[in-house]
């Protein structure tokens, strides 16, 4: 019998590390040695050492939201990573991505380090713009993992739960129940609506997304831009009938306190709520940010909130009603 050699894996953004454990279970050739500091799911990453550390702090979205822009503007990375460290745990394996310089260390500065190293470790840059492409990134883990067979055993379980939500999304739409203009936040200061996968997402669960609806539109098989300032007038005259606050990043408590002292007291807010009919705080940083398999259930939930199908959202999913 020959032994295969232990795969050493590092993840440098929250969803591979759900990916690479999704995929590879308890099969002793895989084993996760680092990760970023936003890595938190499953709980037994936790105790990996974190490579990676941000230099905004947050204080309120407004801040943060000025934080970034200075950072950008002087061409800096909003992250740092512990290049040391990183070479200690000798990877094989590197999974990164190259959608977002907000979200997680850049690709560059990776593909530089890795190739200090001896021997060069294998980087997964993972781009997914859309659900599909965040379901079909799992097949370039489980290639790099040589674990092909599993991975298409995890791909096939999320599309099955793909396409019975359309299927139960689509039959309230031929019911009668027209699409629901949705404003998702996801900033809240200044306004960001949701982009890449989130439209395409809400299209699926029979609603629309005002100002920054899907690429192809009616048919949604592509996913959405990134998301963009947007002013406060532009939504109230959009005239969303829900409003999903969702801020990147953020928990659900996290979530509530951003509502409270910064939607609540702003001048444009009350204008957009009292002519909403649904208005709901989500966990985002969980559930809708990360490219991963759990938007899967994020999408279970939009077809259940959206259409009031309670037995479509999943238990223990993170969020709170206000408004309904």
């Amino acid at each position: 019998m020959t032994l295969q050699t232990m795969k050493r894996v590092i993840s440098l953004l929250p969803s591979a590390a759900e990916i690479v454990a999704l995929v590879a279970g308890d099969n002793l050739t895989v084993q996760l040695v680092g990760r970023s500091h936003e890595d938190d799911y499953p709980a037994s990453v936790n105790n990996l050492p974190i490579l990676t550390a941000p230099k905004t702090k947050f204080t309120t979205t407004a801040d943060v939201d000025t934080q970034v822009s200075q950072f950008l503007a002087q061409g800096n990375s909003l992250y740092t990573l512990d290049t040391e460290k990183l070479k200690s745990l000798n990877p094989d394996i590197i999974v990164t991505q190259d959608l977002c310089h907000v979200c997680s260390v850049d690709l560059n500065m990776v593909q530089r380090i890795a190739k200090e190293m001896d021997p060069v470790p294998t980087i997964v840059a993972l781009n997914p713009m859309s659900l599909d492409d965040v379901i079909k990134s799992i097949d370039d883990v489980g290639s790099a993992l040589d674990m092909v067979n599993e991975s298409n055993l995890v791909k096939s379980k999320l599309l099955s739960r793909v396409k019975y939500a359309r299927d139960i999304a689509f039959q309230s739409h031929t019911a009668g129940k027209k699409r629901s203009r949705v404003a998702f936040l996801e900033w809240p200061s200044p306004i960001y609506l949701g982009g890449h996968w989130t439209p395409q997402m809400i299209r699926w669960s029979n609603g629309v997304q005002v100002v920054n609806d899907c690429k192809d539109g009616e048919t949604a098989e592509m996913g959405a831009p990134p998301s963009f300032r947007v002013p406060p007038q532009d939504v109230i005259d959009s005239h969303p009938e829900i409003l999903i606050i969702c801020p990147c990043g953020l928990n659900l408590e996290a979530t509530r306190k951003e509502y409270e002292e910064t939607l609540l007291p702003s001048e444009w807010w009350p204008k957009l709520a009292e002519n909403a009919t649904k208005i709901a705080l989500v966990d985002g940083n969980q559930m809708f940010n990360r490219p991963g398999p759990r938007l899967v259930d994020a999408l279970e939930w939009l077809v259940g909130y959206i259409n009031d199908i309670p037995e479509m959202i999943p238990g223990n999913f993170p969020w709170e009603n206000l408004k309904s």
